[in-house]
């Protein structure tokens, strides 16, 4: 087999380089480890940045998007007895999207079997060869059975953190950085309809709640949990009560519904230094992870990808190399900026037991609800950075 670029992984990140990459006339091959069933069924982020709303509508992948997502002008900050609202097209002149991970790869799924470049499910033994060569390859096994040998003039790792590609990076001297959070999300699905028409990101003594939505009648709501938590101690009603004790607020309830799904989400920040070698190139969870708070994950991917396609093509077609050569260096300015709006806002709403922390936390928290200058600063991190 032959192909231009060889793309490693078929989540959002590997997918919209794929569709970014053809209709710039480039090639590429999808491998995934996985099935079709269980990629697009993986439960994650949902919220959109305004630059990745953008590139999936350019793109031609803004159709359902537009029809089925919410767009969210803004999110709401609270504390005991004040819920404050902040106003991002005021603010900033942006917005967000709700629309989950899963309905986006979904409609990448689809747009690539439908007339794309080759996307090929349930492969193994995946192996990447000759990196620092122009003539790269990768060494696979089909889903028949059968060893497959893909040549190609770059590989992309977009396999995520337990992939193969990022160890062939690091092998050649790279580094990584990485903090555990000393708590975790509990987060539930729930048939109930949202009981507020934007997110509310609250903190309260005994631990940081969000509650967010899928849909006019899905909710999805998360609890700060010890890690060591177990899932099965958890019954419907005492994640709803402890919910309710968390957003209470005068004059306002939650809404309750059957609880669809449940899982305990660890908490950790991870960047992975440099995102290439050679003629391999790191894209997404292969290369960095962020807490969910500031809503940066599959955005953060987006954003690599919208470079990583401009300096492939840049490469492939015009045989410049520019691009290429600071792509690392470029995707990693905004990851770390990214990586730091994360961690603050992480710091910033989840409790540790102690007191002087609780009182920085909230004088944080009023200061943003006081200041315009502070509030913009959040509204613009939340809604995106540039990219490039």
């Amino acid at each position: 087999m032959r192909t231009q670029v060889a793309i490693i992984g078929a989540g959002p990140a590997g997918l919209l380089l794929s569709r970014l990459l053809a209709l710039q006339g480039v090639d590429s091959v999808v491998l995934e480890n996985r099935s079709r069933g269980y990629v697009e069924a993986r439960i994650r982020a949902g919220i959109l940045e305004q630059h990745t709303v953008d590139t999936l509508t350019d793109a031609g992948l803004g159709d359902r998007l537009h029809r089925e997502g919410m767009e969210h002008r803004g999110i709401y900050l609270q504390h005991p007895g004040t819920r404050h609202k902040l106003d991002f097209p005021e603010l900033c002149g942006r917005t967000v999207w709700v629309y989950g991970q899963t309905e986006v790869t979904k409609d990448l799924v689809k747009a690539q079997l439908d007339g794309g470049p080759p996307l090929l499910f349930e492969v193994s033994d995946v192996t990447l060869e000759d990196v620092d060569s122009d003539t790269p390859r990768v060494r696979f096994t089909d889903a028949d059975g059968v060893a497959q040998v893909l040549d190609c003039d770059v590989i992309a790792g977009t396999d995520g953190f337990h992939g193969v590609s990022r160890p062939v990076v690091q092998a050649a001297g790279g580094r990584t950085w990485e903090r555990t959070y000393p708590y975790a999300w509990l987060g539930i699905l729930a048939d109930a309809a949202p009981a507020t028409d934007e997110l509310i990101y609250a903190w309260h003594p005994e631990g940081f709640a969000l509650y967010s939505m899928r849909s006019p009648s899905v909710s999805r709501l998360y609890l700060q949990v010890d890690p060591a938590e177990r899932i099965e101690d958890w019954s419907d009603d005492r994640i709803w009560e402890n919910l309710s004790r968390r957003f209470a607020l005068d004059g306002w309830e939650i809404s309750t519904g059957p609880v669809t799904e449940k899982s305990i989400l660890p908490m950790r920040s991870f960047v992975s230094t440099p995102m290439r070698r050679g003629r391999l190139f790191l894209a997404g969870d292969a290369a960095h992870i962020v807490p969910p708070t500031g809503a940066k994950g599959l955005n953060l991917a987006v954003a690599d990808v919208t470079l990583l396609a401009q300096a492939l093509v840049r490469l492939l077609t015009e045989k410049q190399a520019d691009l290429a050569d600071t792509y690392s260096d470029r995707a990693l300015a905004r990851v770390w900026r990214c990586t730091h709006f994360s961690w603050s806002m992480t710091s910033m709403l989840h409790t540790s037991g102690d007191d002087f922390d609780a009182q920085l936390q909230l004088a944080q928290l009023q200061r943003i609800c006081s200041s315009e200058t502070a509030a913009r600063e959040l509204a613009e991190n939340y809604t995106g950075l540039p990219v490039g």
